[in-house]
C-alpha cells in the first residue's frame, strides 16, 4: 500500500493547453474522418454498414490495449504515452490516406480497400489509445476534487471543440489532387506538429505513482470494471457512448438520403450539421457546466434526459433542418452525460488510482463503436430506428440515474470505500436482498 497522496495543487496553465491539443488533435481527426466515412464509402463502392465497421477492429483494440496503456503510463510516466499515442494516430491516418487514395482511384476492389483500411484503422486503435488514459490521469493527478469536474468538462471539451473543428476542415482539405484522402493527410500533419510540442514543451507529471515491486503472494487488483466504486458509471457510459457513436455515424447517410444529393455535394451539409452538434456539446461544456456548477450527479440525469429529448426529434424530422436541431440538442445531452460519468468515475478512486480508472474509461468509450454497423444496418431497413432505439436507451438510463445508489449520490465530494459499500447495501435493501 501506497502512503497518502499529497493533495493537487494546481495544473500549470501551458501543460494544460498542451494535454488540451492533444486531446483536440486527435478528436478533431477522428470526428473529420467520420464526417466524409459516408462519402469515401459511396465513392469506393464499401457498402454502408461495412463503412460503419472500419471502425470496429480500432475499437476493439483500443478497449483490450487501454488498461495496458494505463498501467504503463504508472510505469514509465504520462508524457511518453501521449508520445506513442500521437505517433500512433500521425501513423495510422498517413495510412489512411494512402489507402482511401488507392480506393478513389479504384486500384483494387472493394474488398481489398476495406481490409486495407480496417488495418490502418486499426493501428491507431492499439497505438492511439496510449494518450487517452494519460492526458486524464495527468490532468486528475492536479486537479483538487472540488474542482475536478469543471476541470474534467474542460478536457472533455476538446473532444467537443475537435468535432467543431474536424468536420469544418474536413471539406477544405478535400484537394483535387487527393481528393477525399485529403483530409486524412492533413490530419496526420496536424499529429505531428502536436508530437513535436508535447516532445519539447511538456514536463513530466510530479504525481505518478512510484512504482512498486510486484508480490507474486500478494493479492493482485481487480480489473476496474469489477470495482463496485465505478462499475455502474462505466454501464452508464458505455451505453451514452454507444448511442452518440450512433446517430453520428448514422447522420451522415441520413442527410445524404433526405437531400438527395451525391457524397461529396452533401459532405457540406453533415459538416454543418455536425459543427452545430458540437457547438452544443461545448455549450453544455464550457458554458452550463461552469455557470450552473453542476454535480456528477446533476449531469448524469440532464445528460440522458436531453439526448433523448434530440433523437425523438431526429426521427422524426421532416426535412434537414429538424435534422440538425435534433442532432445539436442530443449532442448537447452528450455533452452533459459524458463529464458527468467522467468526473464521477474519477471522483470515487484515490489519486493512485486515475491512471486505471481512466484505461477503464477509455475502453469504454472504445468498445462502443463495435455496434455502429448494426445502427447502420438498423438505419437501411427503417430509417427512423436507430434514433427511436436511442431514445428508449436514454429513457432507460434516466431511470438507471435515479435509481442506482452510486450515481444518485455522485457529488463533488471523492467516494470512500465504506461509502460503496453502505450503497451497495442499500441497494440490496431496495431488491429485497438480491445481489
Amino acid at each position: 500500500m501506497s502512503g497518502a497522496a499529497p493533495e493537487p495543487l494546481g495544473l500549470p496553465r501551458r501543460s494544460f493547453a498542451i494535454i488540451f491539443c492533444v486531446s483536440l488533435a486527435t478528436a478533431l481527426g477522428n470526428t473529420g474522418l467520420i464526417s466524409v466515412l459516408p462519402a469515401i464509402g459511396r465513392s469506393t463502392g464499401i457498402p454502408d454498414p461495412w463503412v460503419a465497421a472500419i471502425f470496429s477492429l480500432s475499437a476493439l483494440l483500443w478497449a483490450f490495449s487501454s488498461p495496458m496503456w494505463a498501467r504503463a503510463s504508472d510505469r514509465f510516466g504520462r508524457k511518453p504515452m501521449m508520445i506513442v499515442g500521437l505517433s500512433g494516430f500521425m501513423i495510422s491516418m498517413i495510412c489512411c490516406g494512402f489507402v482511401v487514395s488507392a480506393g478513389l482511384r479504384h486500384l483494387a476492389p472493394w474488398p481489398i480497400i476495406f481490409g486495407l483500411f480496417l488495418f490502418a484503422r486499426a493501428l491507431f486503435g492499439f497505438f492511439g489509445a496510449a494518450s487517452n488514459p494519460a492526458t486524464q490521469a495527468y490532468v486528475a493527478e492536479y486537479t483538487p476534487p472540488d474542482r475536478r469536474t469543471q476541470s474534467m468538462s474542460s478536457l472533455a471539451g476538446a473532444f467537443g471543440l475537435g468535432t467543431v473543428i474536424g468536420p469544418f476542415l474536413a471539406p477544405l482539405f478535400v484537394l483535387p489532387f487527393v481528393g477525399l484522402a485529403g483530409p486524412l493527410f492533413s490530419f496526420a500533419l496536424i499529429a505531428a506538429v502536436m508530437l513535436f510540442i508535447v516532445i519539447r514543451y511538456l514536463p513530466e507529471s510530479e504525481h505518478r505513482p512510484a512504482p512498486q515491486a510486484a508480490d507474486p503472494a500478494g493479492p493482485k487488483p481487480s480489473p476496474m470494471w469489477r470495482d463496485p466504486r465505478i462499475t455502474p458509471f462505466l454501464i452508464y457510459g458505455f451505453i451514452v457512448a454507444v448511442c452518440q457513436t450512433a446517430q453520428g455515424q448514422t447522420l451522415g447517410f441520413l442527410i445524404i438520403d433526405q437531400l438527395q444529393m451525391s457524397p461529396t455535394q452533401a459532405q457540406g451539409f453533415i459538416a454543418i450539421a455536425m459543427m452545430f452538434g458540437a457547438m452544443a456539446g461545448l455549450l453544455a461544456q464550457w458554458g452550463i457546466i461552469r455557470m450552473f456548477e453542476m454535480t456528477p450527479r446533476e449531469l448524469l440525469r440532464w445528460g440522458v434526459g436531453v439526448a433523448a429529448l434530440g433523437n425523438l426529434i431526429v426521427a422524426l424530422a421532416p426535412n434537414y433542418w429538424a435534422v440538425v436541431a435534433g442532432y445539436a440538442i442530443s449532442s448537447l445531452g452528450f455533452g452533459f452525460a459524458r463529464p458527468g460519468f467522467t468526473a464521477g468515475s474519477s471522483l470515487a478512486v484515490n489519486l493512485d488510482e486515475q491512471a486505471r480508472v481512466a484505461g477503464a474509461i477509455a475502453a469504454v468509450n472504445g468498445v462502443n463503436v463495435v455496434l455502429a454497423p448494426f445502427f447502420v444496418w438498423l438505419y437501411e431497413k427503417v430509417h427512423p430506428a436507430p434514433f427511436v432505439l436511442n431514445m428508449a436507451m436514454m429513457l432507460a438510463l434516466l431511470v438507471y440515474a435515479f435509481r442506482n445508489p452510486q450515481l444518485r449520490n455522485a457529488d463533488p465530494k471523492p467516494a470512500t470505500r465504506a461509502d460503496t459499500a453502505m450503497a451497495t447495501l442499500e441497494k440490496r435493501d431496495e431488491s429485497g436482498g438480491a445481489p
